[in-house]
């Protein structure tokens, strides 16, 4: 019987580096907002986001707010509709508080451009965007990445929250799913 390992053609980064990597993303978050006056409010990115905004909000040594929201460009493909889909908002209210957007990875920048400008429309603060990955060759819409994991090549990469058909997320490193997986 096949593991999910079978299906990963490299390892890109490791579960050590990608702790590593979470470590100086928090220390950098807290030292930019350690004179905050409200509590951070953290909105991670369902479902993709789920495992590194735990590992990043618990790290942090500012007060924070947690929150979530599933927003996606992508339908059933691996191509960005250009739509922005929200499927579940906020249960905080936006309005005059410092947004950290947390993302698992950042391809096209539809999604996370809506976002940003939605939450500035809404009368937040400010609002930041903090990715586990980015692939700016995949970009059609601009982002400004205020914290960056990882820059990535434009492959399909899954482990550590990322999936393909809600499958390897639960693999502890990041890893590129072989072609012959998603190409059927």
């Amino acid at each position: 019987m096949k593991t999910k390992e079978d299906y990963i053609e490299k390892v890109l980064y490791s579960e050590e580096e990608i702790a590593e990597r979470v470590k100086e993303i928090s220390a950098k978050i807290s030292e930019d907002y350690k004179d905050i006056k409200k509590p951070l409010l953290t909105v991670g990115i369902l479902n993709g986001a789920v495992i590194f905004y735990t590992d990043i909000v618990r790290r942090l040594s500012i007060p924070v707010h947690f929150d979530f929201m599933i927003a996606s460009s992508y339908d059933a493909n691996t191509q960005s509709s250009g739509k922005v889909n929200i499927l579940k908002n906020l249960d905080n209210d936006p309005k005059g508080r410092d947004i950290l957007l947390v993302e698992d990875i950042i391809d096209s920048g539809t999604t996370m451009n809506y976002l940003v400008n939605y939450f500035k429309e809404k009368g937040a603060a400010s609002v930041k965007v903090c990715t586990l990955l980015d692939k700016p060759s995949r970009r059609k819409v601009e982002v400004k990445i205020d914290y960056c994991g990882f820059e990535v090549p434009d492959e399909f990469i899954v482990g550590y929250g990322l999936d393909f058909a809600q499958h390897y997320r639960q693999l502890p490193y990041l890893g590129i799913l072989k072609r012959s997986v998603y190409s059927k």
